[in-house]
This record gives C-alpha cells, structure tokens and sequence, in this order.
C-alpha cells in the first residue's frame, strides 16, 4: 500500500510467523492478535474466548459492532458462527487493514463489513444502534485515551440498543485500569461484570445499558441454543468463568 501523509501517522504492525501460528505485533514484547494457520477461525488467545461471553446475555444479536480489528479473529468467529447477524468493524490504522488477508479476515458484504475510522468518533456519531459492541482497540502506546474517557463511554450507552451490551479489553496492570473501570461504572450505573483473565493480564469488562445481567440466572446457564457445536466448544470455559463471577456478584 503507497504511504501518504494519513497512514504514515499509524504505526505499522508486523507479522510473526511460526510452523502453527502466526501473530500480529507492534511490539515483539506483546500479541496483539494471534491465529492458528491449521485452524484460522479459532479463537487462539483466552481473552477473545471470555470476550465472547456476551453470548450467554444475548445469543441471537441482530448487530455487533467493533471497535478495533487486529488479525481480525473476533470478527472472523463472528461472521462464521453468528449467520444472522450483521458485523461492523472500525479500525483507525490502514496498516493494520492491509493485512486483512493475512489473517484470513472474509471480505466485505452485506452483513460484514470493515471500514476505517476513529473509534471515539463511530460511537459519537451513533450511525448504527448495536445489539452488543466490542472494544479491543489498542495501538502501540496501548489503548488510546480517546478509547478510554468518560465521554466515549456515555457515548458507548447512548449508542447500544435497550437491553444492549458493551463488551471492554482492558489490562489491569495498567497504572488506569481503576479509573477506567470506575468510568464504565458509572456510565453504565454500574451494571457491570468484570472477568479478570490471567493468560495476558487482560481485564474483560462487560456492561449492560439495561437489566441484561440481572436477568440471567447463573445456575440455569447453557450453551446458547443455537450456538455451533465447535463454537461452544472453544467458549464452554469462558461460559464457566461468567457463570461464577455472575454468582459472585450476586452473593
């Protein structure tokens, strides 16, 4: 892709490749997305499984937005296992787009699409009312401020559908994560579950502009319905984990 004066802001990520995986950085020091090359629809690391989560509130959503694509493999699970739903994907580095075919990331069509954008701006302008909104979106200086303030996450509630959920990557070694979780608290009158994931100190978030987590009840908890045996499979773990820290929560 020729370099002009906007991409050349970006940072360019670069690809490590192994005999069964292959992985995209910005930094050697840290993942940021990782695939199996026997298996490019998988979901490799834990923290994309618990991320997926959202499933046991919502196992049917008509619209998933994402801010952040990475290698892509939580909009590539998406797209495959969720048929009926229609997936939008912004990512404000085009670096990081022009390696969508790398990582095996479909094509744009009717119901999958990757445009690029600035994330902050995207829930702002409210274009679309998701049922279920994923935020993964970190640069090579980590997640940006813009991605983290209290006003994006205002704009995050405004945005959802009744009843919608935001789902959050944060890293709670982050000299912020308190504050952070303190601003999704109250944008979100503190309906809100936090899945601490020890593989990649990630801090999974998962907030409800409505009663969505008061009204599953943790004992009754399933694979949703409809789910694809091999989907389940990978996520059956990450269910668990929800389950107790829903039960905890309630204690």
């Amino acid at each position: 892709m020729p370099e002009t004066q906007e991409s050349a802001q970006h940072v360019k990520p670069f690809v490590y490749e192994s005999l069964s995986s292959k992985a995209l950085h910005f930094s050697i020091s840290e993942i940021q997305s990782r695939m199996q090359i026997q298996d490019p629809h998988a979901l490799d690391l834990e923290y994309t499984r618990t991320m997926m989560g959202f499933l046991l509130f919502n196992p049917a959503p008509q619209r998933i937005a994402m801010i952040g694509l990475g290698g892509g493999s939580l909009a590539k699970f998406c797209f495959r296992y969720l048929p009926h739903t229609r997936v939008q994907v912004v990512e404000i580095n085009p670096h990081v787009i022009a390696l969508r075919d790398e990582f095996h990331v479909p094509p744009d069509d009717e119901r999958f699409t990757v445009v690029r954008g600035d994330g902050a701006q995207f829930v702002r302008l409210r274009a679309s009312r998701p049922d279920v909104l994923m935020v993964d979106g970190f640069d090579v200086q980590g997640l940006p401020s813009r991605l983290c303030s209290q006003r994006f996450y205002d704009d995050c509630v405004a945005m959802l559908q009744p009843g919608g959920i935001m789902v959050v990557n944060l890293h709670y070694g982050h000299a912020s994560y308190e504050r952070h979780l303190e601003r999704i608290r109250r944008s979100f009158n503190d309906a809100v579950l936090v899945i601490d994931d020890g593989e990649m100190s990630n801090s999974i978030v998962f907030a409800c502009n409505g009663q969505a987590l008061e009204q599953v009840r943790p004992g009754a908890m399933r694979r949703p319905k409809n789910l694809d045996p091999m989907a389940a499979n990978q996520l059956l773990a990450a269910f668990a984990l929800i389950a107790s820290a829903l039960k905890d929560r309630r204690a």
